[in-house]
C-alpha cells in the first residue's frame, strides 16, 4: 500500500539515508543473558559490549519472523511515534549489534510498528486507517548502536499475543525481521489500567501464539518501570553479510 503524504518519507528513500535500501533478509539475534539480573543491574552492567567482556552475555542468533499483513512501504523518521495515542507510556531502547564481535552498529535503520491500545493499527483500509500513521517509525542507531522510540504499550487482538514488530536494515540489507514481545504477567497488569480495561479477556497468551512458540521467548522485551510507565530493551545481534 502507497501512503502519499508530504510529511512522510517513503521506506525506500528514508532507508536510503538512514542505511541502505531494503534487499534480502539475513540472520538476526541478540544478547542472551548468563544471569539472572534486576533490571537496574542489567541496565549498568550487562549491556553492550561491558557485558560480553565480562562474560554476563553472549551474543547468540535469534529467529526471524513474519513481517506481518500491516507493514507500510512507508514510514516516518522519527522518535515519537504516539500522535496523541493514549495508553501506558513505554520507551523502548533498541541496540544492534554485530553478532560475531558483539560490538554496536551505527547507522543501522531500526524500522517499528504495532497496533494502539483498541488493537487497531494505522495505515490500512481494512480498520479504516489508511490515512493515518500512529505507531510507526524509523529511527537511525547512534554510535552506542542504539535506537530510542517512545510509544504506548501496545493493545491485543484477536488470535495474537501482544507484540510490536521491527526491521533492522543494514548495508543496503534487511539484516533482521522479528516481533518484540512482553511477559504475560506485566500484560495482565498494564491492562488493568485505562485504556486497556475497555477491552477485557484477550484471548491469546505467549505460549498460545504460533508465532511466539517459534522462538518468541528469545524476543522477549526486558522492562522496568519509569515514572507511570516503561522502559523496554533489547539488543538485536545481526549478521554484516
Amino acid at each position: 500500500m502507497q501512503v502519499h503524504e508530504s510529511t512522510r518519507i517513503s521506506r525506500r528513500s528514508s532507508l536510503l539515508k538512514i542505511g541502505g535500501l531494503l534487499a534480502g533478509a539475513v540472520a538476526a539475534g541478540g544478547w542472551k543473558a548468563a544471569d539472572s539480573l534486576s533490571a537496574t543491574d542489567e541496565e549498568s552492567s550487562s549491556a553492550g559490549p561491558a557485558g560480553v567482556a565480562s562474560g554476563v552475555v553472549a551474543c547468540v542468533l535469534a529467529p526471524e519472523q513474519t513481517e506481518g499483513p500491516y507493514y507500510l512501504e512507508g514510514d516516518k523518521v522519527r522518535r515519537n511515534i504516539t500522535e496523541g495515542k493514549g495508553g501506558v507510556p513505554l520507551w523502548l531502547r533498541l541496540t544492534v549489534v554485530d553478532v560475531s564481535t558483539c560490538k554496536p552498529i551505527k547507522g543501522a535503520a531500526v524500522d517499528i510498528w504495532h497496533c494502539d491500545a483498541g488493537g487497531v493499527y494505522s495505515g490500512t483500509s481494512v480498520q479504516n486507517t489508511a490515512d493515518k500513521t500512529f505507531l510507526r517509525g524509523i529511527q537511525k542507531t547512534g554510535a552506542d548502536g542504539l535506537a530510542r522510540f517512545r510509544t504506548v504499550y501496545p493493545g491485543w487482538y484477536q488470535s495474537r499475543t501482544v507484540h510490536i514488530h521491527v526491521k533492522v536494515a543494514l548495508g543496503g540489507n534487511v539484516a533482521h525481521t522479528g516481533q518484540l514481545y512482553f511477559a504475560d504477567a506485566l500484560t495482565d497488569a498494564v491492562y488493568k489500567r485505562s485504556p486497556y480495561n475497555k477491552r477485557p479477556n484477550r484471548d491469546t497468551r505467549n505460549a498460545a501464539d504460533s508465532i511466539f512458540r517459534n522462538g518468541g521467548s528469545r524476543s522477549l522485551l526486558t522492562l522496568r518501570t519509569s515514572g507511570n510507565g516503561y522502559i523496554g530493551s533489547i539488543t538485536m545481534g545481526v549478521q554484516r553479510s
